[in-house]
């Protein structure tokens, strides 16, 4: 694999080529994006959650990397770090967050209705106990616990991509995605844009509010982007742009 320092740099280049992709094109990855990590959620919830369920919900964040797809947690990852090493600019990264962060949601709300609702896969039995607990569990959530839990969960998913994009070969990239991912699903951390798909699928079966919904998203997705740009891009920036060449 490549080393921290040439980690940094793939991921640099790599926001460059996310902030210049064209609008539609960002909005179409996007909504993908949400959408698979949705179903990875959705697999989560079918095979009634713990650690089966945190070992099959990586699923998600392996196709957007391998098979095309932008989330936000990742660009807050990647973009902050072509940020911090003045490939792009603070206007390219607040557009290209927002841009993908719209997109995601939507992707998510549409998983959430098409497949949670309308497909049944969550309308009874266990599976829809199990949402509804997990979601009254994040709604009933302060705002600073819901920001820790948020900048728990994107250090963890931050190193996904990172780990991802120090890997030469497609197994060492899942295997690099699959164990921070899992982790972070395990321990309980919260991520917006899952937390999209679940929070708008029990306000379609009439157990939540939009508002609830806002009130959740904004301190896990301010937490993400601490996790991301903070915890990951400014410090491993700060530790080895020394060695740049």
């Amino acid at each position: 694999m490549y080393t921290p320092e040439e980690i940094l740099e793939q991921t640099a280049i790599t926001a460059v080529v996310k902030v210049n992709k064209p609008l539609l094109t960002k909005v179409i990855l996007g909504f993908i994006g949400g959408a698979m990590i949705s179903l990875g959620y959705l697999a989560y919830l079918r095979v009634g959650g713990g650690i089966v369920g945190a070992a099959v919900f990586p699923v998600g964040l392996i196709v957007i990397l391998l098979a095309g797809g932008e989330l936000i947690t990742g660009n807050m990852m990647a973009v902050a770090v072509g940020y911090f090493k003045k490939r792009v600019t603070l206007s390219e990264l607040l557009k290209n967050w927002f841009i993908i962060t719209v997109a995601n949601v939507l992707g998510a709300i549409f998983v959430a209705y098409a497949f949670g609702v309308l497909a049944g896969t969550l309308t009874s039995g266990a599976p829809l106990k199990e949402a509804v607990h997990v979601a009254q569990g994040k709604l009933d959530a302060n705002f600073l616990t819901s920001f820790f839990s948020g900048i728990g969960c994107n250090w963890f998913v931050g190193l996904a991509v990172w780990l991802s994009y120090g890997a030469k070969d497609f197994s060492g990239k899942i295997l690099a995605i699959w164990f921070p991912v899992m982790t972070f699903v395990a321990i309980g951390f919260q991520h917006s844009v899952a937390n999209s798909f679940l929070i708008p699928f029990i306000i379609f079966i009439g157990h939540a509010s939009w508002l609830d919904f806002v009130a959740n998203f904004i301190p896990v997705y301010l937490g993400n982007i601490v996790g991301g740009a903070i915890l990951i891009s400014l410090f491993y920036t700060l530790a080895y742009q020394k060695h740049e060449r």
